[in-house]
């Protein structure tokens, strides 16, 4: 193949030894003009017009990630993969953006460790206990997805993305001990459930019906806590997380600042689009992070308006790089 879709020279050279094949953005509607050597490791085949899978992909035995993001398959157009025995050994299979309504049948990957389903039409997890419990990384982001289920057996699992679905319950994930990172943003989740985790470092819960931040008492990990546009009216069960470096509690109800004395690690403070009055007092509350902290946000606060606004930020935070929008110097 020696020219691309826009005219120019292609990016795939006839090697003997081609390890990678990266045909992102041919607009292909089908692989048959196109040589795929057996030696293949890592076949791309993002943004095409494909529907279904070519059946020489299943002969390659030396493939490891497959990427078959932005096309046009639907269940029946993915569902040979299953059958494929020689290409067993796959590590990394991203079905993002298609059309697929249903968990394929992935089973016979012994050793996955990166699956991507997000941006379908999946309705629910079933289908996940086929998936090997080799698997560290799961994307099923903006699904239709309302119960979080079959993920009890992935205790390698160490990134779960659920966000942009239909959940409301935090359940079933007490078994997933060396989870790092929980992105359930803009679902419908009320309460905060972490099922006994403690090692996660990354959490995002953006987007719910939050109405209290209980919950991650013993998270004493957690890195970074995300937990924007809720109805969170008081900052609570944060001292215990003396790890954390990114808080953003941003367009919430919250009308004072609480709760993070014992948070000298922190970084990034995200307050803005609340209903703070004042920085009076502000001094004893955030004195554990007035020698870390480098960014704070506040505007569309009352007290984003008082005459005295930055200069007393600036007293408080010696090592201020950015309030609000504005870069210090």
């Amino acid at each position: 193949m020696e020219e691309d879709g826009n005219g120019g020279e292609g990016r795939v050279e006839d090697e003997s030894e081609l390890s990678c094949l990266d045909l992102t953005s041919f607009q292909l509607h089908d692989l048959g003009e196109v040589d795929i050597p057996e030696s293949l490791v890592e076949l791309d085949l993002t943004a095409n017009r494909l529907t279904k899978l070519d059946p020489r992909i299943g002969l390659l035995s030396h493939l490891r990630k497959l990427s078959l993001r932005q096309n046009l398959f639907d269940d029946e157009g993915v569902a040979p993969i299953s059958q494929w025995n020689t290409i067993s050994g796959l590590r990394e299979l991203v079905l993002r953006d298609n059309k697929l309504r249903e968990i394929p049948d992935v089973s016979i990957f012994k050793t996955l460790l990166v699956f991507d389903v997000s941006f379908n039409e999946i309705s629910s997890l079933n289908g996940l206990s086929k998936i090997s419990n080799t698997l560290e990384e799961l994307y099923v982001s903006k699904n239709e997805v309302t119960k979080m289920e079959e993920l009890e057996h992935l205790d390698a699992l160490r990134i779960l993305e659920l966000g942009s679905n239909r959940l409301r319950v935090m359940e079933n994930l007490q078994t997933l001990k060396n989870l790092q990172e929980l992105w359930l943003g803009r679902n419908r989740i009320r309460m905060v459930n972490l099922c006994g985790l403690k090692c996660i470092r990354k959490i995002s819960l953006q987007s719910n019906r939050l109405t209290s931040m209980t919950g991650f008492q013993e998270c004493i990990a957690l890195e970074e806590l995300y937990l924007s546009h809720n109805g969170i009216q008081k900052m609570e069960g944060l001292a215990t997380l003396v790890n954390l470096r990114i808080l953003d509690v941003s367009s919430n109800k919250l009308t004072a600042i609480n709760d993070i004395e014992n948070l000298t690690s922190l970084e990034d403070l995200w307050l803005n689009d609340n209903q703070i009055a004042s920085l009076e007092g502000i001094e004893v509350p955030v004195s554990g992070s007035r020698e870390k902290l480098t960014t704070i946000y506040l505007e569309h606060n009352p007290c984003a308006s008082s005459p005295n606004y930055f200069t007393t930020l600036k007293q408080l935070f010696p090592n201020l790089q950015q309030i609000d929008s504005d870069i210090l110097m």
